[in-house]
């Protein structure tokens, strides 16, 4: 196939951005997105010039690291995948694609497609976490926890912290990330020591991040590529507000 890319390119936060035009020949429909983008790099280094930066890991839509805004999409055309796990027989010859890095001041552009995503770090450190006893590990039996609640508290830890619920809303809310990271941990036993101040400390913390306010459009979760629901943010909001009434520490 031949592809025609208008790829975002940005030296810095500090400095303007512009669609830069590149075309590719020969695009076998069995890459993956990323792998057209190695192709596309190789041939810039072999011109000498900059390639593009972009985030990768895994390439298994396991760790959430690639993050790219694909024809006005977050993740691209594809339902339920990321980046990598889209192919490029999702699309046609002759096809412009316009990639673009997530949009949001809480992520700041680094160079390119590649974004600040560290504000997720600092939400994840401000509450979502356990009190365990350290030593061995326990037995698997001690806790008897229902079936549907483990595949609840499952379905909410599937969230990879991609972004790309952020990058999908209007107002570049982090609402269904924080609510995914509350869920896994609120309706299992294990989290109940910080229950009363988990909720409240994440909020605060994604509010002072810069995150915008939730208005439940429903975006997050479409673009979301392991389909998390809108429950969990209904459930949080749920934590909040039993913190506001008992907590000694309410915070915002």
């Amino acid at each position: 196939m031949k592809i025609n890319l208008k790829v975002w390119r940005q030296k810095n936060n500090n400095t303007a951005g512009k669609l830069v035009d590149y075309q590719l020949d020969n695009v076998s429909e069995d890459m993956s997105f990323l792998e057209m983008f190695d192709v596309l790099n190789d041939s810039l280094t072999r011109k000498g010039e900059d390639p593009v930066t972009f985030d990768h890991d895994c390439r298994e839509g396991i760790c959430g690291m690639c993050s790219m805004y694909i024809n006005g999409r977050a993740h691209g055309p594809q339902t339920g995948a990321t980046t990598c796990q889209l192919h490029m027989r999702s699309f046609n010859d002759g096809d412009t694609i316009v990639v673009e890095p997530w949009r949001a001041r809480a992520f700041p552009v680094i160079k390119d497609l590649m974004v600040d995503r560290s504000a997720f770090d600092r939400i994840i450190q401000s509450g979502g976490y356990v009190s365990v006893n350290t030593g061995s590990a326990r037995d698997a039996n001690e806790i008897l926890i229902p079936r549907t609640v483990a595949d609840e508290a499952m379905d909410a830890a599937a969230c990879i912290g991609c972004g790309a619920c952020v990058a999908a809303c209007k107002n570049a809310s982090a609402m269904l990330f924080v609510s995914a990271k509350v869920s896994q941990l609120a309706i299992l036993p294990q989290g109940q020591s910080e229950q009363k101040e988990r909720a409240e400390r994440m909020v605060a913390q994604m509010d002072a991040e810069g995150f915008g306010a939730c208005s439940f459009t429903g975006a997050c979760s479409v673009e979301c590529p392991k389909s998390i629901s809108l429950d969990h943010i209904a459930r949080m909001n749920r934590e909040y507000l039993g913190a506001k009434l008992s907590s000694d520490n309410v915070q915002g």
